[in-house]
């Protein structure tokens, strides 16, 4: 599964062969959770609300390459990386 971007200790991921809707796993420490794209809602799982707000910014400032990505996982194609939270 390739790895996004890293930041804060939260490793963003998505899967090549992954279940619809489209998502992206957000992992921190023994937590982790699955946001949809594009509403950026929690669809499995639970993280600590201070990496959730994080995540949240994150993905709202790179939500286009986000869904880019899960494009391009579904097509079996090698996904881009997208820039950590700064």
């Amino acid at each position: 599964m390739p790895e996004l971007p890293r930041f804060y200790g939260i490793v963003i991921k998505m899967y090549h062969d992954d279940h619809l809707p489209p998502h992206f796993h957000a992992e921190y420490g023994e937590h982790s959770a699955q946001f949809s794209l594009p509403n950026l809602r929690i669809i499995k799982g639970t993280i600590p609300h201070r990496v959730r707000s994080l995540v949240l910014e994150w993905a709202a400032q790179h939500l286009s390459e986000l869904s880019e990505d899960w494009d391009l996982a579904h097509a079996n194609k090698i996904q881009k990386s997208i820039k950590p939270l700064e």
